[in-house]
């Protein structure tokens, strides 16, 4: 038998209900904030891994708290999932007018315009039309925030732009370096972390998921040069700044 989300729907509201489980009954909404960021990187973590007898799992985990949120709204009158579906269902076909209307679409590039043309109307409306939430991972949401600005013009032409302005954003932080001041020096370097973002973004690449990258070469390398510190009877912390370089150039070299 399939079972639906009307039946995870009940499912949840036993499980609240005082014949059910005891620490479900406990949660809030915002107790289940971390679970809801841990299910969805546990389906990055899936996709990624090309895994898909485990994404299955992941994505009705992430169902799951879906599901269980709406319960917890509905217990305190505010919304329900019929209502979660409804507003998507809807939201979905207005954002579609390519598919929809009358308008069309010859290409995917056009077709995504159409759909960010749509989505700029509701933000303007509404007045938020930068606002990316907070706790999002910095890196994403610099790189969603210039994407947006992107669409409506506000924008460099192309990535040689770009670079001119880390250049100009890193030549600013070593002004600041130099004068020592610490609140500045921060401000600067912030601002040139944005700019290579950015960077990333029209040399289209995901800055977030480029950079955990690079942390998986590093942590790689490192593990490499800590076996070669072994094989000459030492630890690390033994080695010499120079001799700690030579390993990992070798290693480096070799990857």
């Amino acid at each position: 038998m399939k079972r639906t989300i009307q039946d995870l729907v009940e499912l949840c509201d036993y499980l609240r209900s005082p014949e059910g489980c005891p620490w479900d009954r406990e949660q809030t909404l915002k107790t289940l904030r971390t679970f809801m960021i841990e299910e969805a990187y546990e389906v990055i973590e899936a996709i990624n891994a090309n895994d898909f007898d485990e994404l299955k799992e992941e994505l009705g985990d992430l169902l799951y708290q879906i599901v269980f949120a709406s319960q917890i709204c509905k217990e305190d009158g505010k919304l329900n999932i019929d209502e979660v579906v409804d507003q998507l269902y809807h939201k979905l076909v207005r954002r579609h007018p390519h598919v929809f209307g009358e308008k069309k679409a010859k290409d995917a590039e056009e077709a995504l315009k159409r759909w960010h043309g749509e989505k700029l109307k509701e933000k303007s409306r509404k007045g938020n039309l930068l606002e990316i939430p907070r706790s999002m991972p910095s890196l994403l949401r610099a790189q969603r925030v210039g994407d947006k600005a992107s669409h409506v013009g506000f924008d460099w032409t192309n990535s040689k732009e770009v670079i001119k302005k880390v250049i100009e954003e890193l030549n600013e932080l070593q002004i600041e370096l130099d004068k020592g001041d610490t609140k500045s020096i921060e401000r600067e370097w912030g601002d040139l972390m944005f700019s290579l973002v950015n960077l990333a973004r029209h040399l289209k690449f995901d800055a977030e998921s480029t950079t955990h990258s690079a942390i998986d070469n590093f942590i790689h390398r490192f593990r490499d040069i800590e076996e070669k510190a072994k094989d000459m009877n030492k630890n690390l912390s033994e080695l010499s700044i120079d001799e700690m370089d030579d390993l990992w150039e070798k290693v480096k070299s070799s990857t």
